[in-house]
């Protein structure tokens, strides 16, 4: 999308969904954080710079039990949400107003921001635009859209995890690195047939324009301070580079059940699961370095208890996160926990929907907790999520190129993952579908066991640029299985 009036053509893919327990319109909010103070709100149109001001510190702390969704967090993992209410700007004041947003205000920092509105099913037809000022700097970024047609990436239809009652509408994150100050602003599209009603006729802008979905908010999440470091609560003697965990150090039974559900594979509580040298069995690639949940610092007590399994993998789909391309390869566990805090807190889903990240480095990453060679149902494509696991790309590739470590990582991941479950890369199968845009409930769709997230649902995700690559990934990864 162009232009602050935007076309929805396509839908892309990010995120969708919701938010728990959400508090009164009136009211900002935080998660896992004390409440902020009041800040100040410079006048539309004049430099909010001149506004800053230093956060409370309360806020980027751990979270008293009374807070909104808030749980006692791993000691060095504690971040925030906060959430703000979207009010109508210019003239028109009225409910569901054409333009909504947020003025620029001081904000205690955050990293990642997103929308989030109440009712999952409806669509946000119009644009999105964000600007936030760099904590470091103080300087104001230039306004950034979000991709804002997210239906697409969610909980198959009618399972548990997408009729809890908690799911919200979203648009994708973004990654914006650390910021103390934020605008925000959102216009609704034209509908049709607009251009021919003389405005004189109309009275208003809602007259011309899509409705805004109800109960917009702006979230602004803090992923915390960082994984553990390395070795950190080892065992006694124990000075691998995995920095695993006695078991009696595991701390939360959550944390102790997501490490348990990779034991087979490496030491208990390890943030890393070691790469192997050569293929564990014909036609079954050699398993790649995986960072552990643990490695990338997830807050375990977040997620719902339980894990979730179908019976196998018999395909793969590729997603790109969309939440931009202005990370470090440093700061990649910073956005999967910001990412993860955004699909639970703010979205409402069970849990982190990938099964797998990989960012521009090529570092594979643990996503969904279950453990990494099992088959863990994610919400990643919609009605495709049985039989299936997604691996995201962190970034944004509608026109930019993924790093080539990214694809081979893809090709090195699916070579182990789908090679445990007899899937050939190059090959095709079928799927049943739980519903969508593109293929009814109920019909076998023929797909490549390496797919992209558009051969399940009408979208534009994994983006242009990633989607195109998927060839090389099914080659390399036939080759990694000795094919």
């Amino acid at each position: 999308m162009r232009g602050f009036l935007a076309s929805s053509i396509g839908v892309t893919c990010a995120a969708a969904l919701a938010l728990p327990l959400a508090p009164p319109a009136s009211a900002a909010t935080t998660t896992g954080s004390a409440t902020p103070s009041a800040s100040s709100t410079p006048a539309r149109g004049t430099d909010p710079a001149s506004a800053r001001g230093a956060a409370p510190a309360s806020v980027r702390g751990a979270a008293p039990a009374s807070v909104r969704g808030a749980a006692p967090a791993e000691a060095s993992v504690p971040g925030s949400t906060q959430s703000l209410p979207l009010a109508p700007l210019g003239r028109d004041r009225a409910p569901g107003a054409a333009q909504q947003g947020v003025t620029p205000r001081d904000v205690p920092p955050f990293s990642l921001v997103g929308v989030v509105w109440d009712d999952p099913a409806a669509e946000l037809h119009g644009q999105v635009q964000v600007r936030t000022r760099a904590t470091a700097t103080g300087s104001w970024s230039d306004w950034q859209e979000l991709e804002t047609h997210n239906a697409d990436h969610a909980a198959d239809p009618g399972t548990p995890e997408s009729t809890s009652g908690r799911v919200r509408g979203a648009t994708a994150p973004l990654w914006v690195g650390e910021s103390d100050g934020v605008e925000v602003r959102v216009r609704a599209e034209s509908a049709p047939g607009a251009a021919r009603t003389a405005p004189e006729a109309t009275g208003s802008a809602r007259h011309t324009a899509f409705p805004l979905p109800g109960g917009m908010r702006l979230e602004l999440v803090d992923p915390g301070d960082g994984a553990p470091s390395e070795g950190a609560g080892s065992a006694p003697g124990d000075g691998s580079r995995t920095g695993a965990l006695a078991p009696q150090a595991a701390g939360s039974a959550e944390a102790a059940a997501a490490w348990a559900a990779n034991a087979d594979l490496a030491p208990f509580g390890a943030a890393e699961i070691p790469a192997e040298r050569q293929r564990a069995k014909p036609y079954t690639g050699p398993r790649p370095s995986i960072t552990t949940r643990r490695g990338w610092g997830a807050d375990e007590k977040l997620r719902e208890k339980k894990f979730v399994y179908t019976k196998k993998v018999k395909a793969a789909f590729v997603h790109h996160s969309a939440t931009g391309n202005n990370y470090r390869c440093s700061q990649a566990p910073s956005v999967i926990r910001s990412i993860y805090r955004y699909h639970v807190n703010s979205m409402g889903w069970r849990d982190l929907g990938y099964n797998f990240l990989i960012d521009k480095c090529g570092k594979i990453y643990e996503g969904r907790a279950g453990g990494v060679s099992k088959a863990v149902l994610g919400a990643h494509t919609y009605g495709f999520n049985s039989n299936s696991m997604g691996i995201a790309v962190l970034g944004t590739y509608s026109s930019k190129k993924p790093s080539s470590a990214a694809v081979k990582a893809i090709a090195r991941l699916t070579a182990w993952k789908l090679g445990l479950y007899g899937m050939n890369p190059r090959g095709k199968t079928y799927l049943k579908s739980g519903g969508g845009n593109l293929h009814r409930k109920g019909k076998n769709v023929r797909l490549n066991v390496i797919s992209g997230h558009r051969d399940g649902f009408a979208t534009s995700c994994p983006g242009k640029k990633l989607y195109g690559k998927l060839g090389t990934a099914r080659s390399t990864a036939a080759k990694y299985q000795g094919r």
